[in-house]
């Protein structure tokens, strides 16, 4: 019995010896929070974006709207159509008269200017405005 005893205090008093721990490595996933591997931004995006139940408001209603899709059209159409007379007024066929107009919308002024005719479209909803000049003649 002794024996035995002593040979299970032995194996005890080895075992912390055998028994190891390995140190632990923090290993960031997303390449966004603390340098992750890049490979896995689109991984991560892909599984976000799949995630992602919430859909915009503003979009949905807007385009399941018909009347919203409606005057959508029309504006585009009739800037269309300004369009195509500005580019003929200027290589042939038509003319437009320089002033200004409202379409939907925007507020679009035509000028002559020295190298062709200048187009400013504001729009009256935010005021952010765009600068065309459609050069004169080739």
């Amino acid at each position: 019995m002794k024996l035995l005893y002593f040979f299970f205090l032995l194996v005890a008093s080895a075992l912390p010896r055998l028994c190891a721990a390995q140190d632990f490595v923090y290993e960031p996933k997303n390449p966004a929070f603390g340098g992750g591997n890049t490979f896995n931004y689109s991984w991560l995006l892909s599984a976000a974006t799949a995630q992602n139940t919430t859909a915009d408001p503003s979009t949905t209603q807007q385009a399941t709207n018909p009347l919203n899709q409606f005057s959508a059209n029309l504006n585009q159409q009739v800037l269309s159509q300004l369009t195509s007379r500005l580019i003929s007024s200027q290589f042939g066929q038509g003319a437009i008269k320089a002033g200004s107009y409202n379409v939907g919308g925007y507020q679009v002024q035509v000028t002559p200017g020295s190298n062709g005719i200048v187009v400013v479209v504001t729009d009256t909803g935010n005021g952010n405005q765009t600068t065309v000049t459609i050069p004169n003649g080739l």
